[in-house]
């Protein structure tokens, strides 16, 4: 890379950065092309981006942004990645962590709180933002279904009576 691709770069990760609400930092060290792919395919699956970036780079876009409290995990062969969704990106990285053991979580930050490992693994096991989402729609309209369930109760116990009243009626008349 010549310096006005570096600046480049840095100026697209500190853009990246700004967007973001939650950033990963984990250690490739002995990954196969293989590996990465995969991991790069989970990734976009989920709605997340994974890149490997220069160290001195990545500290340079990180100035001035929220995160960078990851820059002292920035050590080594590093990986970064990122998404809106903070749960998807800790999922994908923490199964894929599972099967791989070359695949190694440092940290990673959501908004300006640095996280652990075990935070990261903790983000994990919450549930994704459409699980939430189905969740909340679920709550919104339990109140719903059983106003109406309570409104009809009236209406069809009264047809019932009426019912029965026709059916003594009958009865009677027989």
């Amino acid at each position: 890379m010549d310096r006005q691709e570096k600046r480049e770069f840095i100026a697209q990760l500190s853009a990246v950065f700004a967007d973001t609400s939650f950033v990963l930092v984990a250690q490739n060290k002995g990954l196969t092309v293989a590996d990465v792919s995969d991991l790069r395919r989970r990734m976009r699956g989920a709605g997340a981006t994974y890149k490997v970036a220069k160290n001195r780079l990545a500290t340079l876009a990180l100035d001035g942004t929220r995160f960078q409290g990851v820059q002292p995990l920035l050590k080594g062969p590093t990986a970064l990645a990122w998404s809106k969704d903070p749960v998807a990106v800790a999922k994908t990285a923490v199964e894929f962590a599972r099967t791989n053991d070359k695949f190694v979580i440092l940290g990673g930050a959501l908004g300006a709180q640095t996280l652990t490992p075990d935070g990261i693994k903790a983000l994990s096991e919450l549930p994704s933002l459409e699980t939430l989402r189905a969740q909340l729609l679920g709550l919104i309209q339990t109140p719903a279904t059983r106003i109406a369930g309570v409104l009809q109760a009236p209406g069809s116990q009264l047809a019932r009576v009426f019912s029965a009243f026709a059916k003594k009626d009958e009865a009677e008349a027989a």
